[in-house]
């Protein structure tokens, strides 16, 4: 969905047929300014949608930092020229997708943090309905990356494929004579045996699935430089930094965008002379 209609939709659930509020107690025509600030420290994201947001209602955005960048509390983020019934409307919806967005950038910042740039810190397909193009940037915002963005774009033979196609290799074979040459393959695994047979299967990446540490090692001493090895089951950034020496290619994690709590922003207008 596009961002554009994902924000029309918004505004349709909000807003309605009219702000009841801001219709009966503010002039129409009255203009001013107003800020938005940092409630805590956090890691910037959601700009597009929150500036859309404000355009949408004819209230200017004048950027003051941008998506990526670490604001502390009390920073202000943008500040806004308009009618005052403009901002006042666009505002919750404006927040809503900032407070969300940069939760989940804050979140990947700090879990990324943990692997000390020796391994790869990816997100998944667990991702809101609908929200699953700003939730992705929100973790690139974060310093994180993307694993595939839908069923479309890599092909990833879970157990319930596994099953249905009749075996690792026959799933393997089965999914390379479908796609063309530049797509590759990942095969998730639960143990050493499955493992070897992805190997010999010519899997490119091997999902890792809720080894625990010692086996994620015995793993990597099979597999390192036959696929890319990829770790993913109940990680967290504490575990992220046990496992950061390990030699695993890339770690998933789902609770980048499923675990992430909103950050604080508030606006605030300034006063009217």
């Amino acid at each position: 969905m596009r961002i554009e209609d994902l924000i029309k939709l918004a505004f349709d659930e909000d807003l309605g047929p009219g702000d009841l509020t801001t219709e009966s107690t503010v002039d129409p025509s009255l203009k001013g300014t107003a800020r938005i600030y940092a409630k805590q420290d956090l890691v910037v994201s959601g700009t597009l949608p929150a500036r859309l947001a404000f355009e949408r209602m004819g209230v200017q955005w004048e950027g003051l930092a941008q998506d990526g960048d670490a604001l502390s509390y009390g920073q202000n983020l943008c500040r806004l020229h308009g009618t005052m019934a403009g901002i006042l409307q666009a505002e919750r919806i404006a927040l809503n997708f900032l407070m969300r967005c940069s939760g989940i950038a804050t979140n990947t910042r700090a879990t990324v943090s943990a692997a000390e740039g020796k391994v790869r810190v990816v997100c998944t397909r667990k991702t809101t309905p609908l929200h699953r193009e700003l939730e992705k940037d929100a973790v690139r915002h974060g310093g994180g990356h993307n694993h595939r963005h839908g069923l479309y774009d890599g092909v990833m033979i879970k157990d319930n494929h596994i099953v249905a196609a009749g075996g690792i290799a026959q799933a393997v074979a089965k999914a390379r004579d479908h796609i063309h040459h530049l797509v590759k393959i990942e095969v998730e695994v639960e143990n050493l045996e499955q493992l070897q047979v992805a190997i010999d299967a010519g899997a490119d990446v091997i999902l890792l699935d809720n080894m625990d540490n010692e086996m994620l090692a015995q793993a990597v001493a099979v597999g390192k430089g036959k696929a890319v090895l990829e770790a993913s089951g109940n990680m967290t950034a504490e575990r992220i930094a046990e496992l950061k020496d390990h030699g695993l290619d890339v770690i998933s994690v789902g609770g980048l965008i499923h675990q992430a709590r909103w950050v604080d922003f508030s606006l605030r207008i300034d006063p009217i002379a």
